[in-house]
């Protein structure tokens, strides 16, 4: 059995960011479920890795390539990680000097993963007080001005 370890877990985001296949395999399992929070079109359950990998797609199509997750603190279990990354990312198309929460994320997200074998079973994100709202604003197809945006 792999140990879960801190280290394992930056391997996982690392392996994630790369877009090479056959890394991201080592660390999330194929039958992945992973929860998104919110009240906007990217929330729900995602039942798969191929599901998962589609929903990270399109965070990166959403915001031109520039979301990011950076690790700030994790936790370790026997078969479970905890950790809080700074997400950050400018909506596609945005003012790079907007502030509006429909345009820009910088906050912390909470992310809760079961491990099994060495490899990311499930996972959900998690946000606190006020960046929830500031996130399902980030992710609605509209602009601050109600417009609809290209998804």
């Amino acid at each position: 059995m792999t140990e879960v370890t801190r280290e394992r877990v930056e391997a996982a985001y690392a392996a994630l960011g790369s877009g090479d296949c056959a890394r991201i395999l080592e660390y999330y399992s194929e039958d992945l479920r992973w929860l998104v929070p919110g009240n906007h079109p990217l929330a729900g359950w995602y039942e798969s890795l191929d599901a998962f990998l589609e929903l990270m797609g399109q965070t990166h199509k959403l915001t031109g390539g520039t979301f990011r997750m950076d690790i700030q603190a994790v936790l370790v279990g026997e078969d479970c990680s905890a950790d809080v990354c700074r997400n950050v990312a400018l909506r596609d198309g945005a003012d790079e000097t907007s502030t509006s929460p429909h345009e820009r994320m910088d906050y912390p997200v909470f992310h809760f993963m079961r491990w099994r074998g060495g490899r990311i079973v499930e996972g959900r994100d998690g946000l606190f007080g006020d960046s929830a709202t500031a996130f399902s604003q980030f992710w609605a197809p509209f602009a601050p001005d109600g417009t609809r945006r290209d998804r």
